[in-house]
């Protein structure tokens, strides 16, 4: 197969186009052939292998319910042709099995349980991640590598809770001038009304299922986060740390690159002399 833009087969499509621009294809047909093309079939499992070229990334393997070989094999067809390819909730003997397949080109991140193939594009833009607290840290991790993933320059901003906000204001010059900013927290979830309160940019909340009885598995961070009283609060499922990072990945590659604020100066006239 020759590689293209997440795997497709670049050979076929234009066999296929050469035979429209002749003629001997009518456009349906040609279509029809186009959308064949994007799958790859493998008893198992069925690859969407135009995911990068309709939406800009490959397809992400969730791992629960798969064996080791499952996920070793459907990363290791993904990865061709595709620059990065990613696993989530992924057990270390799963990335045993995947490191077995594709060597060195696969890395593990332990606390979000993250397997990556490949490297990322050159980071830009800026994403925040902001946590509750130190518990919510594997659900921030997997926000925080799946956003350095896909491209994005990642600020870990982590045990920054309402139980101490000052802890947060200190460090608010490091929300100001992001993209995104994804809050994850559990408990009482009230963190990212505090954050969209201070920024501009949208807020992506995760809530977490940190909590004791009354938080419900995380039910009571989500109402909570659903009802925030700041706009500018998305709300992602319940320890979904990947769709945050996503998420935030794909504002931030609308963004545009970053750009620092001037200090806006203010002229005095003293006599025939001006001060700023």
């Amino acid at each position: 197969m020759q590689p293209g833009f997440g795997g497709v087969d670049r050979s076929r499509v234009r066999r296929i186009l050469r035979d429209l621009e002749a003629g001997r294809l009518a456009v349906p047909a040609a279509m029809e052939r186009l959308r064949g093309l994007g799958t790859e079939d493998l008893g198992f499992a069925r690859l969407d292998r135009h995911r990068a070229l309709r939406t800009g990334f490959p397809e992400v393997v969730y791992c629960p319910g798969k064996t080791d070989a499952q996920v070793a094999r459907i990363l290791s067809r993904l990865a061709v042709g595709a620059r990065v390819v990613l696993a989530t909730r992924a057990q270390e003997s799963t990335f045993a099995a995947v490191r077995g397949a594709l060597g060195r080109r696969a890395g593990y991140n332990p606390v979000a349980r993250l397997i990556m193939v490949g490297r990322p594009p050159t980071r830009s833009g800026r994403v925040v991640v902001a946590t509750g607290g130190t518990s919510d840290l594997p659900v921030a991790e997997e926000a925080a590598a799946t956003a350095a993933a896909m491209g994005a320059r990642v600020v870990r901003l982590f045990d920054v809770g309402v139980a101490g906000v000052h802890r947060l204001l200190e460090n608010r010059r490091r929300l100001v001038g992001a993209n995104a900013i994804v809050v994850v927290a559990g408990m009482e979830g009230a963190l990212p009304s505090v954050v969209a309160g201070l920024v501009e940019c949208p807020v992506i909340a995760v809530p977490t299922s940190v909590g004791y009885g009354a938080s419900f598995g995380g039910m009571a961070a989500l109402l909570a986060m659903l009802n925030a009283c700041a706009p500018g609060v998305a709300v992602v499922n319940i320890d979904n740390g990947f769709g945050a990072g996503y998420l935030a990945a794909r504002i931030n590659a609308r963004s545009g690159p970053q750009r620092k604020k001037k200090p806006k100066t203010r002229s005095i006239t003293v006599g025939t002399k001006t001060a700023r």
